[in-house]
């Protein structure tokens, strides 16, 4: 292993931005890591922010969604673990670095971070977020034979080769139970490791809604039976 790819989506995110870039670049990992952000068309005056990033940037002509920036972005990640951060500052990026080493170590394929494997973490979540996730996360095991606490976590870690030969299909938050759908039906070394999680509110800026728990329904039970 060499290199490491933190792959960061952007929308309307210039509160939380910068300090959430320097909490990034304090982690280190023992490998060289590569930061690219995508900016999915953001409106609020988070581009004026890229004059001082030192990373690559990435941008949307519109506002497509996080599955198609996290789609845009993998295209040009040459690391050899691929990890997806939000630009919010609900996860710690500390937090990654054992989910990493599982995969240095080679003890996995892919490696989710469980916001419910930490007890800490229970006041942390909306409780309309946490229902909502409980729910999908019980469906996932149902229609898979999994063993999964956290399919909505944001933290996933992926051997390069193996997320970038998946086919991602979804454009925004869909994004998460389609990419666990797939990785559930290859036979690949899969693991969960507790991490903490700080959630925000809707008023400071949290963008997924109930529209998007039914979406991620359909999105299971599709990806169970086709693709």
């Amino acid at each position: 292993m060499e290199k490491i790819t933190v792959l960061i989506p952007v929308y309307n995110e210039k509160d939380s931005l910068l300090e959430l870039l320097k909490r990034v670049e304090s982690v280190d990992f023992g490998l060289e890591k590569e930061i690219i952000l995508v900016d999915d068309f953001s409106t609020d005056g988070t581009t004026e922010l890229y004059s001082q990033i030192n990373h690559k940037i990435l941008y949307h002509e519109k506002n497509m969604g996080k599955g198609a920036a996290l789609r845009t972005g993998l295209k040009e990640a040459i690391g050899d673990i691929v990890i997806i951060q939000d630009a919010d500052l609900e996860y710690n990026p500390e937090d990654y670095i054992p989910l990493v080493e599982l995969i240095k170590e080679n003890k996995a394929d892919v490696v989710y971070g469980s916001r419910l494997l930490d007890n800490r973490n229970s006041k942390s979540f909306l409780f309309l977020s946490f229902i909502a996730n409980k729910t999908l996360t019980v469906l996932t095991n149902i229609l898979f034979g999994a063993k999964l606490t956290d399919m909505e976590t944001c933290y996933k870690a992926f051997r390069r080769e193996f997320i970038q030969n998946i086919d991602i299909k979804s454009n925004r938050f869909d994004f998460e139970p389609e990419i666990t759908a797939k990785v559930l039906k290859q036979k690949v070394r899969f693991k969960e490791l507790p991490i903490t999680y700080n959630a925000r509110a809707f008023d400071e800026g949290k963008k997924i809604g109930w529209k998007d728990g039914v979406q991620a329904i359909w999105t299971l039970i599709k990806f169970r039976f086709i693709d």
